[in-house]
């Protein structure tokens, strides 16, 4: 890459950085704030599935923004809205006024990623591409890490500054891209935008006669159980062990690290040796199983170990399933791919508004859940597979 590529694409990761990191800063002092303010677990349900469902619906528009209006005013509306969001957040105790922050907080998330990924794709060749996504999800990846760990040290001077300096460093974002990022320069054919007029409904009707269904549906269920299993496990080991937020800064920021070593050094290696199919059986049995210990876990560092196997099973199903996707898609990726990122967004949505509500009638009832779910799902991938065999076996080559 040029010196020019390598500072727009420095740019680019900045802002991811900043803008999961700001928002990764409140995760482990959510439970306490709640508790704070007579809330529970269908509140944290809610806060992850309005943020992911207003992000869903507003997403599909974004991208085509994105090529109509330019990347660096959807990259700058995008971070705009993120950092109003956090404001409202530190300002409001209303569970009102916070669960419309995270509905605009989902809109800034669906305006930003797209155009990035847009503006990567223009300022890189095809050749480069896959290098220039690896490193901005790489640094998505980083902010993860990073963001629960600060805000877990941050809540010792005091429950709502989290808060504040989440939204205060996300306007440095704000203000950094203003002054630093310039548009992507690229032209594009007005013809593009006329394309995909299909409505979410008809994409979705066409991606059930597809070859990749059953690895949707996958994508979707393990989505919804891994997410009710995410939007209460700070909620479960402050209520169940006395943990402290930097506790769980400490889990969130360890499940983190997982998935990024996991996914940058172990992938490709199993994936390689033993393939997607089996890859997918293994650990979709993994965190089946990792679901079952969860329900009798005595203790916070027993619990804590089982999440870290949850989290190393999924950081491993999900390249793969969008590996397999990939490959049976054939010319149709960017539909795939799409489908594929609509399908995981509804089991995000569904998946915390269920085990939110879930919690607060008994703890272990969203591990429950999610257990059932990755059961069915497991049971379905190998009936799936073995008919894809055996449609295999019945093609007869010509004599």
């Amino acid at each position: 890459m040029s010196a020019e590529q390598k500072k727009k694409l420095g740019i680019l990761m900045v802002n991811m950085f900043i803008a999961i990191g700001s928002f990764g800063i409140i995760i482990p002092i959510l439970p306490a704030y709640l508790a704070s303010i007579n809330q529970g677990g269908m509140a944290a349900g809610l806060m992850i599935a309005i943020f992911a469902g207003a992000q869903l619906i507003l997403s599909p528009v974004a991208g085509k923004w994105a090529d109509q209006y330019g990347r660096r005013k959807m990259i700058i509306y995008g971070l705009s809205g993120l950092t109003l969001s956090m404001f409202i957040f530190y300002a409001f105790d209303s569970i009102w006024m916070l669960y419309f922050s995270r509905v605009i907080g989902g809109l800034g998330a669906a305006l930003l990623i797209p155009a990035i990924f847009a503006y990567v794709a223009d300022i890189t060749t095809m050749e480069q591409r896959a290098k220039g996504n690896s490193l901005v999800s790489a640094s998505m990846s980083l902010g993860i890490v990073v963001g629960p760990g600060i805000g877990g040290f941050l809540a010792d001077l005091g429950l709502k500054m989290p808060f504040l300096i989440s939204a205060l460093v996300s306007l440095v974002a704000v203000v950094f891209s203003l002054i630093v990022l310039k548009e992507s320069q690229v032209e594009r054919p007005v013809g593009n935008m006329m394309q995909d007029q299909e409505s979410v409904l008809q994409k979705m009707a066409r991606s059930v006669k597809m070859a990749y269904f059953i690895p949707l549906v996958i994508t979707l269920v393990m989505s919804f159980g891994l997410m009710a299993y995410e939007s209460v496990i700070g909620l479960f080991v402050d209520n169940q062990f006395g943990a402290t937020p930097k506790d769980i800064a400490i889990m969130v920021t360890s499940t983190g690290l997982i998935s990024v070593i996991v996914q940058l050094f172990v992938v490709d290696r199993i994936v390689s040796r033993f393939g997607e199919a089996s890859v997918l059986v293994i650990f979709l049995g993994v965190a089946a199983g990792g679901f079952l210990l969860s329900l009798f876990a005595s203790t916070y560092m027993l619990f804590f170990g089982i999440t870290l196997l949850i989290f190393l099973a999924t950081s491993i199903l999900r390249p793969v399933l969008n590996t397999l996707i990939s490959k049976l898609a054939g010319n149709e990726q960017g539909f795939a791919m799409g489908m594929n990122n609509m399908y995981m967004s509804i089991g995000n949505v569904l998946g915390p508004t269920l085990g939110g509500i879930l919690f607060d009638v008994n703890i272990l009832y969203p591990f429950g859940l999610g257990l059932v779910m990755l059961v069915l799902t497991l049971a379905t991938t190998i009936v799936w597979q073995k008919n894809a065999l055996n449609k295999r076996l019945d093609v007869k080559p010509n004599n």
